[in-house]
Parts: C-alpha cells; sequence; structure tokens
C-alpha cells in the first residue's frame, strides 16, 4: 500500500516535475496531472502519456464520464504501463464541468460507478476515485456515505477524498482549494464505516508530521501544494513515512542529479526553464532561497546558471 503520495497538480505535475520528485523519495507515489479520456483517444499519446521508468509507482488521473470512452483509456494507460488509473470526481474548473466530470459527478455517483465497472472489465490495474467530501448542495455525510457505497458496489476499493467540499459556482479552482473548510472527521468516518476500503485523505496537509497524524486513522495520505512549493519535503519520506533506511541526497545532490536529465531533454528540444520551473523551491526555508529563485527567474535560464549556483553553494558551505 502506498501510504503517501503527491496530488495531480494541472500544469505542475508533468514528466520532468515527477522526474524530480523521483530523485528525493523512491517510495512516494507520483500522479500525472488529469488527462481527459478523450485526449488520449484522439490526441498525441506521446506527449500526453510518456513518463520515465524511475517514475514508478506511477498513477494517470484521467478525466471523463462516457464509461466507453473511459474504458479504451484506461486500456491503454495500461498498456503503456501506468500502475493505476484513477478518475477525477474531485475538480472544480468551469472546464472539467462543460465536460460533465470532475466534482459534478459526485451528484451522479451511478456515472461513476458505470465507468468504474467498465474500466474493471479491460485492465487489471486498481481502478481509483478521488472526490471531495461533497459538492455545492449535497452537503451532508449521509450523501458522502452514498456516494462510497454506489461506487463501491462496482468493484472500487480505494478512494482518495478532498476533505473540502466543492463549491461549482462562485468559487474559482483556487479558491475551491482553501475556501470551503477542511472535514478531516468526515473522512476519518468514511474509513471507520469502511473498514474493508482503502481510504486516502487529501487537502491542507503542509508537512510529515500531520501526514503521521492523519495516518494514525486513515491509509494513505496525499500532499499537493505544499510538495510543488517545498520539494525538499520528499526527502523525509523514506524514512519518515515507510521506515526505510536510505541516505537522504543534499539538495546539492538532488540538482546535479536533475541536471544531467535536463541535459537529455534538452538535447531532445525540451526547453530548460520548463524544467527548471520546478525546482524552484529547492531551497524553500533555506537562507539563499530568493538568491536560487532569482537566479533561475531571469530572463533567460542556462545550465551555466546552475552551475554557477552550484559554485556559490561549494564555497559557502565549504
Amino acid at each position: 500500500m502506498h501510504k503517501l503520495s503527491v496530488a495531480p497538480m494541472m500544469d505542475w505535475t508533468d514528466r520532468h516535475c515527477r522526474y524530480f520528485y523521483r530523485l528525493m523519495s523512491n517510495n512516494v507515489q507520483l500522479w500525472t496531472e488529469m488527462v481527459t479520456a478523450k485526449a488520449i483517444l484522439y490526441g498525441d499519446k506521446n506527449r500526453l502519456l510518456g513518463f520515465n521508468a524511475c517514475e514508478h509507482p506511477l498513477v494517470l488521473q484521467l478525466g471523463g464520464s462516457e464509461p466507453k470512452e473511459m474504458l479504451q483509456a484506461a486500456k491503454i494507460a495500461q498498456d503503456w504501463g501506468y500502475d493505476e488509473v484513477n478518475i477525477n470526481v474531485g475538480c472544480p474548473s468551469d472546464r472539467v464541468q462543460s465536460g460533465s466530470f470532475g466534482a459534478c459527478l459526485m451528484q451522479t455517483p451511478q456515472v461513476v460507478a458505470q465507468c468504474v465497472d467498465a474500466m474493471r472489465q479491460v485492465v487489471d490495474v486498481p481502478i481509483t476515485v478521488k472526490s471531495r467530501i461533497g459538492v455545492d448542495d449535497m452537503d451532508s455525510y449521509g450523501e458522502l456515505v452514498n456516494f462510497v457505497a454506489t461506487v463501491e458496489s462496482s468493484g472500487c476499493d480505494n478512494f482518495v477524498i478532498h476533505a473540502r467540499k466543492a463549491w461549482l459556482k462562485g468559487l474559482s479552482p483556487k479558491e475551491n482549494r482553501s475556501v470551503p473548510k477542511l472535514n478531516y472527521g468526515w473522512v476519518y468516518q468514511i474509513k471507520r464505516d469502511f473498514p474493508h476500503l482503502v481510504i486516502g485523505i487529501n487537502g491542507g496537509i503542509m508537512d510529515m508530521e500531520s501526514s503521521l497524524q492523519h495516518l494514525e486513522y486513515v491509509d494513505s495520505v496525499m500532499l499537493g501544494r505544499a510538495v510543488y512549493h517545498q520539494p525538499y519535503l520528499l526527502s523525509e519520506v523514506d524514512g519518515l513515512i515507510y521506515q526505510q533506511k536510505s541516505s537522504i541526497l543534499s539538495r546539492e545532490q538532488v540538482l546535479l542529479a536533475f541536471i544531467e536529465y535536463m541535459k537529455v531533454q534538452h538535447a531532445n528540444s525540451v526547453p530548460i526553464r520548463s524544467m527548471t520551473r520546478n525546482i524552484l523551491g529547492l531551497y524553500h526555508g533555506q537562507k539563499n532561497a530568493k538568491k536560487f529563485k532569482r537566479l533561475l527567474s531571469g530572463k533567460t535560464v542556462g545550465f551555466e546558471h546552475l552551475y554557477e549556483w552550484l559554485e556559490y553553494m561549494d564555497k559557502n558551505n565549504g
């Protein structure tokens, strides 16, 4: 069982970001950005689905509500080597709502169940669901229980629940990540009421200490923006969460390893800035954090800037 994962974050958790995260933890479960089933069926599969083998364990998050499309996309995901396929029932953005998936699917649990059933017929990898605790006026614990029970009836035994409800009208996606009040108690209660299910918790979790506290009540913890802004948090995961003794790379060792990765990618025409944007928070909380960010935020960013930084750190730490 994967006790800790990094949330799917649109425009953030691309393959370069995930490679960077894997450098700091061998065990954390990584998730893709949400990809729609239609995009997988009709789009550029290499761009949408390509990943590095070191990213395992890796989850593809799918957006969609048509069982036929979802099963086809799930089969493609399995063929590409993903370890799990997750159905997005939590995103509140207008773009997602217009496609009739994401958080609005909480209002139609039978549709989610139909998708799970169809997908499980054609793949062997786990089909899981990530949801909210409610949406709009669907805000009672009984309705959350009904959602989980209905989807479970289709064979889904693994849920990650963001402990906030979603407001589909009146709040932006950004506001939906912070304005609705957190209710961890409901997620804990779902685990008590469905002890045979794997229940993960998400929302407002900022560090390993909080993660360990949540793991006393649920099976797994998902961190999102805390990791994006403070990625070196992941260096604590293997020891604290998985009780595995492993040598922790310094920030400079992580950066050196990522530079080698970026060189290979850049040789294949990947812009350097599209990769360095993921590492801006590497020195979060350190006295030189602002200097590092400034170095990577200029008009041009090149490998020489990164080596300049490493030389600076060597002199100042020596």
